[in-house]
C-alpha cells in the first residue's frame, strides 16, 4: 500500500476542462487578481495576492491546483494559494534537501507582510483577511 508523499506535488496532472479546473473557485473571477500586472511592486503585490489567497482559501480543488503549478512549473500568477516567490522557495528547499509538507492551506512561508498582518475581512468581523 502506497501513501502520498505530503513534501511533494502528485504529478496526477490532467488538463480535462471537465476536471479540477471546473470546480475551481477562481473560475468566473477576474484573472488580473492571480497575474501580476508588468512593474507591480510593493503594497500593491501584497494587496493583490492576499486577494487571489483569500479567493483560494476555501476552494475545493486547491491541491489539485497547487500540484498543478509546481509539477508543470508554473512561472506566473498564484496558484492553489501559493505565488511566484513561494513556488520558487519551495523548489529550491526541496532540491536542497529540505522536507517541509505542503498541507491543505498553504501559508505564505517567511514573515507575513505588514499588509496581510493588518488586514481585516470585508465581512464585519474585524478578523484577519488571512487564515492559516
Amino acid at each position: 500500500m502506497s501513501t502520498a508523499d505530503p513534501f511533494t506535488p502528485s504529478g496526477n496532472v490532467t488538463h480535462d476542462p471537465g476536471d479540477w479546473q471546473a470546480r475551481a473557485a477562481c473560475r468566473g473571477n477576474d484573472l488580473a487578481v492571480f497575474f501580476a500586472p508588468d512593474a507591480e511592486r510593493g503594497n500593491a503585490r501584497a494587496r493583490r495576492e492576499a486577494q487571489a489567497r483569500q479567493i483560494c482559501l476555501p476552494c475545493p480543488v486547491l491541491e489539485q491546483c497547487r500540484d498543478h503549478a509546481l509539477t508543470v512549473g508554473e512561472p506566473y500568477g498564484v496558484w492553489g494559494g501559493m505565488t511566484e516567490t513561494d513556488r520558487r522557495r519551495h523548489t529550491k528547499r526541496l532540491r536542497g534537501g529540505e522536507r517541509r509538507p505542503l498541507g491543505s492551506q498553504h501559508p505564505r512561508p517567511g514573515r507575513t507582510s505588514r499588509f496581510e498582518a493588518n488586514a481585516s475581512c470585508d465581512d464585519g468581523t474585524g478578523g484577519p483577511m488571512i487564515r492559516a
